[in-house]
């Protein structure tokens, strides 16, 4: 393969020096001949405005080496105004439309790899402001995408650490045939809006082997509408992860106006996280054939700031608003699953939109009180009707559902506070069907079951 030496193209790497010209001048010849590896040398720091990745180059930054994004959002690039279609007039919403500031953009670039043991420095403190203890948000709205890759296929993200970004960190939208590769993410987790990795309306992508800490989702599934022109987002592979985050440790939705299928999530382990696996439908989009597996959840509630409170599982579909019916959820896979948190698994459908088929086996689940917030809640939002609701808290928590299967499952409690009730309280379901299912209450003397409107299997 061959390399491109950044610093034979005038970069200097001390920090200061803006070294965008001679890193873009780098990956330019680069893809005009062919394509090959443009090298950031170790032991430097290149501050650099944002850079266009080509077709075939491997950018490739070096153990020791630091990419530090400019503080000058002017420097930035701006996709509405490189794509020449009517359809980015979505852009400029920060969280359904296309990015609006971009610092590593490429579109169209087929073949493309981000590669190395150095660091991307996203500089994201330079554009956020604190709101209060727990919780920091933008000085201006929206901030820049540290990472936006759009309309490609065969791309590979390996090795490499991000830190600091403003707002959503690796966000592939409308690609195909992605590998992302033993990445470390490590965002401050008070940064809003700071994910860590958001597949878009991509499809056969795989997740291997990354630690992720952000504020906001680790991993999370999106159809947004502002790349709708995209297909669905399907057959993904999430495996071997480690993952903090103050909102959802893995989530598909809440932008879902596209579909989602045939996804697998196994071997990872969650701690520290407001919420650990979550399906949260608001959308047109529909969510089918979804397998969870031996993965260990550990929840505390963060702050109110941030959706959730605490459940290690959640699976919703309720409409956003008057004029959006949310989709349909079914065919949910949970087995070998270990979870231990505040709160317990939440489903909760809506009368004319059943969640349906979901399963678990082989899974234990403790609520343990370990935070200073209030407990006794259940978070529904962002949705029409409901938002953080007062509810007693229990293992499970079922509503609006057919179909439901709990199986050589265990509920247990640690320490607990009053809001805690029962093993399982569901209400409104259409077989539910419990296989050596075992649980007590909270509370001494009480119930461990409590059904309503419940027709079960025998």
């Amino acid at each position: 393969m061959k390399e491109y030496n950044v610093l034979q193209y005038g970069a200097k790497g001390d920090g200061v020096t803006n070294d965008s010209f001679a890193i873009q001048h780098a990956i330019d010849d680069c893809a005009k001949n062919g394509g090959g590896r443009v090298v950031l040398q170790s032991g430097k720091v290149f501050y650099s405005d944002s850079i266009r990745l080509k077709q075939n180059v491997d950018l490739h930054i070096q153990k020791g080496a630091r990419l530090k994004a400019t503080a000058n959002i002017d420097g930035y690039i701006r996709p509405n105004k490189l794509i020449n279609d009517p359809k980015t007039a979505l852009i400029g919403n920060p969280v359904t439309g296309k990015p609006s500031f971009v610092f590593i953009y490429g579109y169209g670039a087929h073949g493309c790899m981000i590669s190395g043991e150095g660091v991307i420095d996203a500089n994201g403190h330079a554009f956020v402001q604190r709101k209060d203890r727990y919780y920091v948000t933008g000085e201006f709205y929206p901030r820049p995408t540290a990472i936006y890759v759009e309309n490609s296929k065969n791309i590979t993200f390996k090795d490499f650490t991000v830190v600091d970004a403003p707002f959503w960190t690796l966000h592939p939208a409308g690609c195909d045939d992605v590998l992302i590769d033993k990445i470390r993410i490590l965002n401050d987790l008070d940064v809003a809006n700071s994910d860590g990795i958001d597949p878009d309306h991509c499809s056969n992508v795989r997740i291997l082997g990354c630690h992720i800490e952000c504020a906001d989702d680790c991993i999370c599934l999106k159809t947004t509408k502002g790349n709708s022109e995209y297909g669905n987002c399907e057959n993904i592979i999430i495996q071997g992860c480690t993952l903090i985050s103050t909102s959802a440790a893995i989530k598909i939705g809440t932008e879902g106006v596209g579909d989602f299928r045939n996804i697998i999530v196994s071997d990872c382990i969650i701690s520290r996280s407001n919420r650990g696996l979550s399906i949260q439908i608001r959308d047109g989009g529909s969510v089918e054939n979804v397998s969870y597996s031996n993965i260990m959840i550990e929840t505390r509630r963060f702050c109110p700031d941030w959706w959730g409170t605490a459940e290690p599982i959640v699976i919703t579909s309720l409409n956003r608003d008057e004029n959006t019916k949310s989709g349909k959820i079914k065919n949910i896979r949970f087995s070998n699953i270990t979870a231990k948190g505040e709160n317990g698994v939440l489903i909760y459908g809506s009368k004319d939109n059943l969640i349906e088929d979901v399963t678990f086996e082989n899974c234990r689940v403790t609520l343990s009180k370990t935070s200073k917030w209030d407990c006794g809640l259940y978070d529904l939002r962002p949705c029409l009707d409901w938002g953080v609701e007062k509810l007693d808290n229990s293992a499970f928590f079922i509503r609006y559902a057919k179909d439901i299967t709990i199986m050589k499952t265990k509920t247990a409690w640690g320490e607990k506070c009053e809001s805690y009730k029962y093993a399982l309280d569901a209400q409104d379901v259409e077989r539910l069907e419990l296989i050596r299912f075992e649980g007590e209450a909270a509370q001494y003397g009480d119930d461990s079951i409590k059904l309503n409107n419940v027709r079960m299997v025998r």
